[in-house]
């Protein structure tokens, strides 16, 4: 089973053409297999008929509240009429469009990447472990006398662990 989406390509209303192009995007978001079948291309005027015949919601725009016959988007799946832009919209809105589709769990492309986060503790315990050891390590060789050469190493040194922190983040 596949959703079908109903659209017209040279529709001169704006209404419909944006609410054809949010029909698509929403579905390509949520990773739902679709088929688009232009209604106005030459040679689909069988779709165009099963369109209207079996569409038992109008799809009112603004600028036309009565319409004669269905206006594109309409949504089948295969042959199980869905409903129009307003039906699907709210479906979407209240979260239950895969019921509103009549769709099955393989009609929905999923992903099985796995993200693991850390909360990041362990690092920052490493990282003042060094601190302590590069301070004390100042502080002895502070006595010696040799202050200015200690702090260009410590800060040095606190460079390269921010580096390596960060490296480790991305």
């Amino acid at each position: 089973m596949v959703v079908k989406v109903y659209v017209s390509g040279i529709s001169g209303n704006k209404e419909v053409k944006k609410r054809q192009q949010r029909v698509l995007m929403i579905l390509e978001s949520k990773n739902i297999k679709y088929e688009v079948l232009d209604i106005a291309e030459p040679g689909n005027e069988e779709h165009k008929d099963f369109m209207q015949n079996n569409s038992t919601s109008l799809g009112a725009t603004v600028g036309d509240a009565n319409p004669r016959h269905p206006l594109p988007p309409q949504l089948f799946n295969d042959s199980a009429y869905c409903g129009d832009y307003d039906q699907f919209d709210m479906a979407n809105e209240i979260d239950e469009l895969e019921k509103f589709l009549k769709t099955t769990d393989d009609s929905i492309v999923t992903s099985s990447a796995e993200i693991k986060l850390g909360n990041g503790n362990n690092e920052v315990e490493e990282n003042s472990k060094e601190s302590e050891t590069i301070s004390s390590t100042a502080n002895e060789e502070e006595t010696n006398g040799d202050t200015k050469n200690v702090s260009n190493e410590v800060e040095n040194d606190a460079n390269e662990s921010n580096e390596v922190v960060t490296e480790q983040d991305s």
